[in-house]
């Protein structure tokens, strides 16, 4: 595989230092190949744009490049070279990967590494896809949006599944 390039958000003079992670904050990986929209499955996508969520605000963190991909029907360019290894090593931190599409061998080496996979089902901007994850924080999580989030350590608490029946 081709090599990983990583673009980090960096503090400067003029702006200051860097921003920690703010506490419970999600880290969320969307699959671009243009750092504008959610348009890429996860073998194709050349690039992630990675933010820290919360329920008020969000931050770029760091895009991921990838000069080595599969296309978008999960062929890969050259046989033999394993390219979700990598993409899963990258991303290590995040909770959340959206993407178009993605294999089963592929999501199951994501949740391995304790990242959940969100298929999309069209292309849309990253800042809807920012804004949604907003609302599913603010309003009601589903369970297992509460489970990544008391991981995250968004909540003291385990999360409650009494709601469901």
């Amino acid at each position: 595989m081709g090599p990983v390039r990583r673009l980090s958000v960096v503090p400067d003079e003029v702006h200051g230092p860097l921003r920690e992670r703010p506490a419970g904050a999600l880290r969320v990986a969307i699959a671009t190949q243009d750092m504008k929209d959610l348009n890429a499955h996860f073998g194709s996508a050349r690039r992630f744009a990675i933010y820290d969520v919360t329920r008020e605000e969000w931050s770029l963190v760091e895009a991921v490049a990838f000069d080595d991909v599969s296309d978008q029907s999960g062929k890969h360019q050259a046989e033999g070279d394993d390219r979700i290894t990598p993409k899963v090593h990258a991303l290590k931190g995040c909770h959340l990967l959206f993407c178009l599409a993605i294999g089963g061998p592929s999501a199951a080496k994501l949740v391995s590494a304790k990242i959940h996979p969100i298929k999309v089902p069209q292309p849309e901007s990253i800042q809807e896809v920012l804004l949604r994850t907003q609302i599913m924080l603010r309003t009601c999580p589903p369970p297992w949006l509460r489970k990544v989030l008391a991981e995250a350590g968004a909540t003291n608490k385990k999360p409650s599944f009494e709601d469901e029946d």
